[in-house]
């Protein structure tokens, strides 16, 4: 009797994505968590707050309103957001304009980080000169990750294997040293990240934006690859060496 071995499909990834408010992940990253969802992947969507004192201009508009009823909402909307996409939504809840860097807050992250296992962390990347919570998110996440990874005392700590770590594009990316060195293309899933960026009402000025954001980045990938059927990608800096096992 003959038998034959077939090369073992590879174990489904997890996507963290961890964002400084609740709309974050929308507009920079909801095409790559669609995609990675599509391909059997597990995807999870932190905010560590809900943006509701610096970014929910259009809510405050509204007569009467309060500050727990604008996290009532932008809550809502970041779900409904994560659902389009087949991911989970938590919201950290600390606080917006300032977001702190707190030792506890950190210590949460890692801990999530440990449960879930990411084998793909996005976030912010370190520099942003009009936005003073985004690069506090990033210095959060990039202490939980080497936590989480075995930084320090490895027994002194629970771990998790080592992810991949990547930045998503900033609303400016040549003021926050952005240089893209990986395109997603999200041509087959645009859709469900225009769906989700609809959610998004307290910001809905910025649906258009990235809209057109995502065309210029097909543009770019269909440059880099040859590859005319690209119509939308998104962009990411790699901060950590990928390791392939040949070019």
């Amino acid at each position: 009797m003959t038998t034959t071995s077939e090369t073992p499909a590879p174990a489904r990834g997890r996507l963290l994505v961890v964002g400084a408010h609740s709309a974050d992940f929308v507009w920079r990253a909801a095409g790559a968590v669609a995609k990675f969802v599509k391909a059997g992947g597990e995807a999870k969507v932190v905010a560590l707050t809900y943006g509701e004192r610096g970014e929910s201009g259009e809510l405050w508009k509204q007569e009467g309103q309060t500050e727990e009823n604008v996290k009532r909402i932008r809550h809502g909307e970041a779900e409904r957001a994560s659902a389009h996409l087949g991911a989970t939504f938590e919201a950290f809840d600390l606080g917006d304009y300032p977001l702190v860097n707190d030792h506890a807050d950190i210590e949460r992250l890692a801990g999530l980080m440990r449960d879930f296992a990411p084998t793909v962390v996005l976030t912010h990347p370190d520099t942003d000169p009009f936005n003073p919570d985004h690069p506090v998110a990033y210095q959060m996440v990039q202490k939980a990750r080497l936590m989480t990874s075995g930084a320090g005392v490895e027994s002194g700590f629970r771990t998790a294997p080592p992810s991949e770590f990547l930045v998503f594009e900033p609303h400016q990316p040549e003021l926050c040293g952005f240089v893209p060195s990986v395109f997603v293309d999200i041509t087959e899933v645009f859709e469900q990240k225009k769906a989700a960026m609809a959610e998004m009402k307290a910001q809905a000025y910025l649906q258009s934006y990235y809209a057109e954001r995502a065309e210029h980045r097909g543009n770019h990938a269909r440059k880099v690859t040859g590859t005319k059927e690209i119509r939308q990608a998104e962009a990411f800096m790699r901060l950590v060496p990928n390791v392939v096992g040949s070019l």
